[in-house]
């Protein structure tokens, strides 16, 4: 995927996190009905496992960025399985219904499946199993689908940028062949995998040639095919707003050949706008994380892969929580209070704000403009 990439120096080294509210005054017992400042209920957690990927895809980890010296986080620093099922615990206590494991490439992390198992085993507050799932790129999955399916993963997202094979190992910058992939998304299929999701980053000028190519590979295979715009996530990926091509132009592009019709949000904060092919041959999503904010009814939190929970994808600072982990002093219900405190005190809506900035600035009100240049968090580390 060419593109001119910025290197940029280590983000960690630039940001600083934010204080963990203290544990003084009462406990806050969890009801599962936690909200912000915005009334958002806490639904979602995204868990990065590793920082790592065998890939480097321009629009993530750049190799002018991820290079071969580049410090990836040493084991040490890693929150262990145990320590992500503890603050799992907490957070389903406060009312998340949904995790989602991330990377880097989540498959890399040593006995994955042994975290699965654990966190397939929590309850919600209402005494339903979890949607667990995980975001991949899809490299392992032919070794790795059917343990997976064993030790209670309910859900995949492969991330698929092309089917032209010499594309896409362009884009993944590792000459990683396309037909690895869909291989890997065929054992997902057979290892018994009802729901499937398959992710395309569109990016003007680079493969947006594949959008309809990829709606006629995945129409009657079962598998939901879901076009996100290029995003201004991180600082190492050279982003241009030129580059991206609005969600709106992928559905019109996908409706001349295959007409779609739009149908309503599964559920309170999905991100895709869900359109289905008006033949019945399935639906597609599109994510419109540019150009049109949906701040409004985010339920995500994310944890990073050394336990900084960060409370927006756009966000430059996070809170960590790995020093209340490894403290024996802190107990289940104090790790409850500070995540509650977390949460209570959220007002991001970076979308929003960016919108709001660029309004502004084509209007020439520089008062009015957001402050963006803040380093932020990297894909990678957070998971998409």
């Amino acid at each position: 995927m060419p593109s001119k990439v910025i290197p940029v120096a280590d983000w960690r080294s630039l940001s600083r996190d934010r204080p963990v509210p203290g544990l003084s005054g009462p406990i806050a017992t969890p009801s599962g009905a936690l909200t912000d400042t915005l009334a958002r209920p806490l639904r979602d957690l995204r868990i990065s496992v590793t920082d790592r990927c065998n890939f480097r895809c321009v629009y993530c980890m750049p190799k002018e960025s991820f290079g071969k010296d580049h410090p990836f986080l040493p084991h040490s620093h890693l929150l262990t399985f145990e320590e992500i099922e503890r603050l799992a615990r907490v957070f389903v206590s406060h009312g998340v219904e949904k995790i989602r494991l991330t990377g880097g490439e989540p498959l890399l992390r040593k006995n994955l499946e042994y975290l699965i198992e654990r966190l397939a085993q929590l309850r919600t507050v209402h005494g339903k199993p979890l949607d667990l799932t995980l975001t991949t790129n899809g490299s392992l999955l032919t070794r790795k689908a059917a343990a997976l399916k064993a030790a209670g993963l309910t859900r995949l997202t492969v991330s698929l940028d092309a089917l032209d094979d010499t594309l896409f190992r362009g884009i993944n910058d590792v000459d990683f062949p396309v037909a690895d992939v869909l291989a890997g998304i065929d054992a997902a299929r057979e290892a018994g995998f009802a729901s499937i999701k398959v992710n395309m980053v569109v990016k003007r000028g680079t493969n947006d040639q594949e959008i309809v190519p990829m709606a006629r590979h995945f129409r009657d295979s079962g598998v939901v095919l879901r076009f996100i715009e290029y995003m201004d996530v991180g600082n190492s990926n050279g982003w241009r707003m030129d580059d991206v091509l609005p969600s709106a132009d992928v559905v019109e592009r996908i409706s001349a050949r295959f007409p779609l019709e739009a149908i309503a949000p599964g559920y309170r904060g999905e991100t895709a706008a869900r359109w289905r092919y008006v033949d019945g041959a399935g639906e597609i999503g599109v994510i419109s994380s540019v150009t049109h904010a949906f701040c409004g009814d985010c339920t995500r939190a994310r944890l990073s892969t050394e336990g900084k929970v960060y409370l927006c994808l756009f966000a430059n600072q996070g809170y960590d929580l790995r020093a209340l982990l490894r403290d024996p002093a802190i107990s289940d219900a104090g790790l409850a209070t500070a995540v509650a405190r977390i949460w209570q005190g959220r007002g991001d809506q970076y979308s929003q704000q960016r919108s709001a900035a660029g309004a502004a600035q084509a209007s020439g009100d520089a008062g009015s403009r957001h402050d963006t240049e803040a380093p932020r968090v990297e894909m990678s580390y957070i998971g998409g």
